[in-house]
């Protein structure tokens, strides 16, 4: 794996994927600058090694040219967590762009305009992805958010470097994390599933059941796990017709020695609202009229048990809706007991999108091993798929 460990950047151009697509207030403000901080080591190695740097990215789903998802509102910030000033060129390709990055000197830094203000990013364009390769002498790929998508920038672009193309920082510690899980894990290896439904875990569930030893359910999921082995879910969410699947997928773990632990009780509340009455039920006998909304006490007994006997960790979902005051026990103490084991030496990984929020807004951030900054681009790792961004750089 080749990352920008392996180049030596003096009097090089280097273009770099990033993912800047970071949220912003009413005042184009940015509100998160997660994002940006983390690319910025692998922008300090190449500036100071004498090189010059182009950042590409894009920013929300514009259609066509929108000035609010223009990268300029983002060019203060960039500066200011770079600590040098950054230029900015008003479109990525033709003139203007050419002429930023043929003026770039060593330790100057130039940001592009949204790529996606072109349509041929997202297509996958040869002749776009071909122009904006023209702008560097080496291409990098940093952006872990976007490397599950085959566009322009994260994947076609890299046919133009046959040679000179590596991983940024960012991205090669995104998959060394992942194998660290996936394919060199010390075991027991748990995995901590939440979130509410099964149809959008399947695969993952699918693909890791022959890495781990155990898998804790949680959140919404629970509910049709619970209805497939004829428990009562009161108003609960659950997926009608998925019970079968669930009923399959405990078959599959007990025939590969895989232990499954489902909430044995949970609070469950007479309505979705945090002033909501709530008492603690079996999760087996959820009275009519009332619905589940984060995991019990003694759930989180046999949780924590699990988990500070694990070696490896992963954690991919809520175990209730901790955007409520009254349903977020759950999850603050699955991130109790997850800090505890990693202080005791475990690998922790998080990802996905409520995880990674509860771990910030609950103060785990740097008391887990790494938190993933891509989504979908980790589910699609923990399905097994290979990534196009990932694919194009090892090719």
């Amino acid at each position: 794996m080749k990352t920008i460990n392996d180049f030596n950047f003096a009097d090089k151009k280097a273009i770099i994927r990033v993912d800047f697509n970071v949220p912003l207030d009413d005042n184009f403000k940015v509100t998160d600058t997660t994002r940006i901080d983390a690319a910025k080591p692998t922008i300090d190695k190449i500036l100071a090694d004498g090189g010059s740097v182009i950042l590409m990215s894009h920013l929300g789903r514009p259609k066509g040219v929108e000035e609010k998802y223009s990268l300029h509102h983002i060019l203060k910030t960039t500066s200011d967590i770079l600590g040098v000033p950054v230029q900015f060129a008003a479109d990525c390709i033709g003139e203007e762009a050419k002429n930023a990055a043929a003026n770039l000197k060593p330790g100057e830094v130039l940001l592009l305009e949204n790529l996606r203000f072109h349509a041929e990013e997202e297509a996958g364009d040869v002749a776009f992805a071909k122009e904006l390769a023209s702008l560097g002498d080496i291409y990098v790929n940093d952006a872990f958010g976007t490397a599950h998508r085959a566009h322009a920038s994260t994947t076609i672009i890299a046919q133009f470097f046959p040679i000179a193309k590596c991983f940024g920082l960012l991205l090669a510690k995104e998959i060394e994390s992942l194998n660290k899980v996936l394919k060199n894990s010390q075991k027991p290896v748990t995995a901590v599933l939440g979130g509410s439904k099964v149809s959008s875990k399947i695969t993952v569930i699918e693909n890791i059941l022959d890495k781990v030893d155990h898998m804790i359910i949680g959140g919404g999921m629970t509910f049709t796990f619970v209805k497939a082995q004829g428990g009562k879910v009161g108003n609960s969410i659950c997926e009608d017709d998925k019970l079968e699947l669930a009923l399959e997928i405990l078959r599959l773990a007990k025939e590969k020695g895989v232990q499954i632990h489902i909430p044995v009780d949970v609070v469950a509340a007479d309505d979705f609202s945090n002033t909501a009455n709530s008492q603690i039920v079996d999760v087996m006998a959820i009275p009519d009229g009332w619905e589940g909304l984060d995991a019990g006490p003694k759930s989180l007994e046999n949780f924590k048990k699990v988990l500070l006997e694990s070696k490896t960790i992963l954690w991919n979902g809520p175990l209730g809706v901790f955007e409520m005051e009254s349903f977020a026990k759950g999850t603050i103490a699955l991130g109790e007991f997850i800090a505890e084991a990693t202080e005791n030496g475990a690998f922790s990984l998080v990802g996905g999108g409520d995880s990674v929020a509860a771990v910030k807004q609950f103060g785990f951030e740097d008391k887990v091993s790494y938190v993933s900054t891509g989504g979908g681009a980790m589910l699609e790792m923990l399905e097994g798929k290979v990534l196009p961004g990932i694919a194009a750089i090892l090719d």
